[in-house]
């Protein structure tokens, strides 16, 4: 028998009052249970709210634009699901404003299925000067500051002039439009970008940017324009690390439970981290104060079918290998399956990004701002290695540490991934 039922907004952690930025039905829809109803707009990510249930939609409570918080009524919803639930029973899933390479659990014998991000720096809309107050909602400052835009500035077309997202857009391509040249402006001074027609010269196709790649996009450009990137390189003999590893996977594979060279990777990390705090740190807003940070909390670059996500293992320091290979394995099919929430992608002090299930020798990542440095990894590769007057064939990782010069000096940073070469050399270091 038909019911009419209340659907809920989630657990969505601590936030509260999020801004609704888009409803993907209507009332008279039919739909089934995970279809997506809504999309809330966080500072950190965007997440969809799916249904708990299937049925017809009678009645919508909520519009574009809507502030709501858990326990608030998303829609009516006419189901025969025999369920007495009335909540989502889902965490919505989260895009996140990656802004490193990307890495998945391993794969091969270094690391997972991951993806770099593109690394293209659009140019950095000149300054304005302040007008008067404009309307608009967090969500829409917050994005026209991650693009250099005075919101000021920007003529709103929404209900009593509200400026929306458009009008954000369209002002920057307004911006980029117009040619620059060296003049006494402050701030990058570029020519704009050339509007080609690319069908002039063939057959092409257009394929609009996935939600959670337009989102990184602006934290990407943000943080490779301001931040003085530094890339250090080194290898790491991983020939032990690389025994025991597999020693450990065919100890536990009865559990299933996958024990990755990026676990070793994390737990190394925490090992440099302690011994060398500056990296383990952030700016003040003011960049003034270095702000030394006395958990360890590590993100991790993830591949997923809309583009990267970045979850945080916490506490890293207190836990073995086996429980963060057990973590990493879960938190990485979270992302995967857009299972993951906001929560779950916040509170990082540095991160580790693979391409070693992909290949190459080297990359530089961009750092994941506010951190102040990123490890990228790649492909592992067996090297003869002069030893003992002889050559031996090791197994040599490529590891790239890209950090922020601002804070962090040349010498620093060697020092850094020199003291992680050794300990990934000897694994026994882990335990001290």
């Amino acid at each position: 028998m038909a019911e009419i039922k209340q659907v809920l907004v989630p657990d969505i952690g601590d936030y509260k009052d999020v801004e609704i930025i888009e409803v993907m039905v209507k009332a008279g829809d039919k739909i089934n249970a995970e279809d997506n109803l809504i999309t809330l707009e966080t500072d950190k990510a965007a997440m969809d709210v799916p249904s708990p249930h299937a049925g017809t939609i009678k009645e919508l409570k909520v519009k574009v634009g809507d502030k709501v918080s858990q326990g608030s009524v998303i829609l009516l919803l006419e189901s025969s699901d025999s369920a007495s639930t009335t909540q989502a029973g889902k965490t919505p899933a989260a895009a996140p404003s990656p802004s490193v390479a990307a890495t998945a659990p391993e794969q091969s014998a270094v690391s997972a299925k991951p993806v770099a991000a593109p690394v293209t720096a659009a140019p950095v809309l000149p300054p304005v000067v302040a007008g008067g107050k404009a309307h608009a909602s967090p969500a829409i400052r917050r994005f026209a500051r991650e693009l250099g835009v005075q919101i000021a500035q920007v003529k709103g077309s929404g209900e009593k002039g509200r400026v929306t997202k458009d009008d954000v857009q369209n002002f920057v391509k307004a911006a980029l439009a117009q040619p620059r040249g060296t003049g006494g402006g402050s701030g990058l001074q570029v020519l704009a970008m050339p509007v080609v027609d690319f069908a002039k010269f063939g057959s092409i196709e257009t394929r609009p940017l996935s939600r959670i790649k337009k989102l990184s996009g602006a934290n990407l450009h943000r943080n490779w324009v301001t931040i003085p990137h530094i890339t250090q390189f080194d290898e790491a003999d991983i020939t032990e690390m690389e025994v025991f590893r597999k020693e450990l996977n065919a100890e536990y594979a009865k559990q299933k439970i996958k024990i990755t060279p990026l676990a070793f990777m994390l737990k190394a990390v925490v090992v440099a981290l302690q011994k060398f705090p500056e990296f383990n740190a952030s700016l003040d807003a003011g960049g003034e104060n270095l702000i030394l940070k006395q958990y360890f909390h590590v993100g991790v670059a993830v591949d997923t079918p809309n583009g990267l996500m970045v979850p945080v293992l916490r506490d890293v320091d207190q836990k073995g290998i086996v429980q963060l290979a057990k973590e990493l394995g879960e938190i990485s099919a979270k992302a995967r399956d857009l299972k993951i929430t906001a929560a779950e992608m916040q509170g990082g002090c540095f991160s580790i990004s693979s391409l070693g299930g992909i290949g190459g020798t080297a990359f530089t990542p961009i750092i994941n701002a506010p951190e102040l440095a990123i490890l990228g990894v790649s492909r592992a590769v067996i090297k003869p290695m002069h030893q003992d007057d002889t050559f031996v064939a090791k197994l040599m990782l490529p590891l790239s540490l890209s950090y922020d010069h601002r804070v962090i000096d040349g010498a620093e940073a060697a020092r850094f991934i020199v003291f992680l070469t050794q300990v990934l050399a000897d694994v026994r270091r882990l335990a001290l």
